[in-house]
């Protein structure tokens, strides 16, 4: 994996809708002059936009009924000044009334998703944006913006495969290819673990904007390194990385990506580069350097430079894995008396007795028999998988 939690690198997709307030075209004017107004703005607004002007969907041709003019336009205007708690028994009361025809109860529904994702109840959000859809009542724009909510509504609660079937009915539809859409599709698919196709996916939304996102660029990159396109990965988070060369997380990912492509070498100049300007400030980081250094030949000394300059800083904890990471590098390095500290410092950490044991054997290979038997004790207290290893050394003579 490009990152150690998938969800880090995934888009954060904010739900949010293209319109400055609901757009309702069929809605029957108000009494009072303001929501003439507001309904004569409207229509004139959704005449200069026609946002799915391919749309295979035809526009109902039912408009709002005059019985329900007056709580619609409560529940618009209740909804617009952001009053959510009152805007929600009025859209209920909307859908429960006999004398509201499919525009108003579409509208209702419509609204009441809205009010819900606001109230963070995301059940309630789904099951009414699904309302306004199957009620069909709605114009195009405001029929597909709630299906592209819905879409990432489904993302966002991880029902991906249903996320996926709405925006591929959304895009079969309204045979949008705006980047924002293929971008929805393709971060569904990449937690459906459809890697080649997410890529695909958004790449071309990447290609069809003349500024993608950075978080669309982040998506992209992930989605090839875990596909194994291992080189496509390394050129986009090199171009990112070359963009922003103060950018923390751009240089971190493309290491990432290099770690992935067993480029360690390069991996390493990067995050050591971060440490020696003092950008290295959470311990995640430091282990993931002295990690990378652990698994490359000959770096011993550079591991034990960074974990105990971890350490030393407060930023890297003096725990178990610290510690015998230290040990390990120190005796693989001829420094075996600082080895030796270094596990008898982990070894009381250990969830077993097979560090004492290792500890032991070192002990009794430096000649230093009275420690090295209490070691093997102190192995056999916490359990190991080879008992008679630390027998041996407690009978020693």
């Amino acid at each position: 994996m490009l990152f150690r939690n998938r969800k880090q690198a995934l888009l954060s997709l904010a739900i949010a809708f293209a319109m400055g307030g609901v757009i309702v075209t069929n809605a029957v004017a108000q009494s009072d002059s303001g929501s003439e107004r507001r309904n004569r703005r409207s229509q004139k607004e959704q005449k200069a936009e026609v946002r799915y002007p391919e749309a295979t969907r035809t526009e109902p041709k039912e408009k709002g009924s005059s019985k329900m003019s007056k709580k619609l336009g409560k529940l618009i205007d209740e909804f617009n000044e952001s009053k959510f708690e009152e805007a929600k028994p009025l859209a209920a009361e909307i859908l429960a009334d006999s004398s509201a025809n499919n525009y108003d109860k579409a509208l209702a529904a419509f609204l009441a998703a809205q009010v819900a994702y606001n109230l963070d109840d995301n059940a309630g959000a789904e099951g009414f944006a699904k309302q306004a859809i199957e009620l069909n009542g709605l114009d195009n724009n405001n029929h597909f913006t709630a299906m592209q909510f819905l879409a990432q509504l489904q993302i966002q609660d991880d029902k991906y495969a249903d996320g996926l079937a709405t925006i591929d009915r959304y895009l079969t539809e309204t045979k949008s290819t705006k980047p924002e859409d293929l971008v929805i599709k393709g971060n569904a698919l990449y937690r459906l673990e459809r890697y080649k196709e997410a890529a695909a996916t958004l790449r071309q939304a990447v290609d069809a904007s003349p500024q993608p996102k950075n978080e669309w660029l982040q998506l992209l990159m992930a989605s090839y390194a875990d596909a194994g396109q291992n080189e496509d990965a390394i050129k986009l988070a090199e171009q990112l990385a070359a963009k922003s060369p103060d950018d923390k997380k751009a240089q971190m990912n493309l290491a990432s990506v290099y770690m992935q492509a067993d480029k360690m070498d390069k991996a390493a100049a990067i995050l050591e580069k971060l440490r020696t300007s003092g950008q290295m400030t959470d311990e995640r980081e430091y282990r993931q350097l002295y990690t990378t250094y652990a698994n490359m030949e000959g770096k011993e000394k550079d591991t034990i430079a960074v974990i105990n300059d971890g350490i030393q800083k407060g930023i890297l904890k003096p725990d178990y894995q610290s510690y015998v990471a230290l040990a390990q590098a120190y005796y693989y390095s001829d420094q075996i008396p600082q080895a030796i500290d270094a596990w008898k410092k982990g070894a009381p950490l250990s969830k077993d007795g097979e560090t004492y044991l290792n500890l032991a054997k070192v002990l009794y290979q430096e000649n230093r028999l009275p420690e090295a038997k209490e070691a093997a004790k102190s192995a056999l207290a916490k359990g190991v998988k080879k008992p008679d290893d630390a027998k041996k050394i407690i009978n020693a003579k």
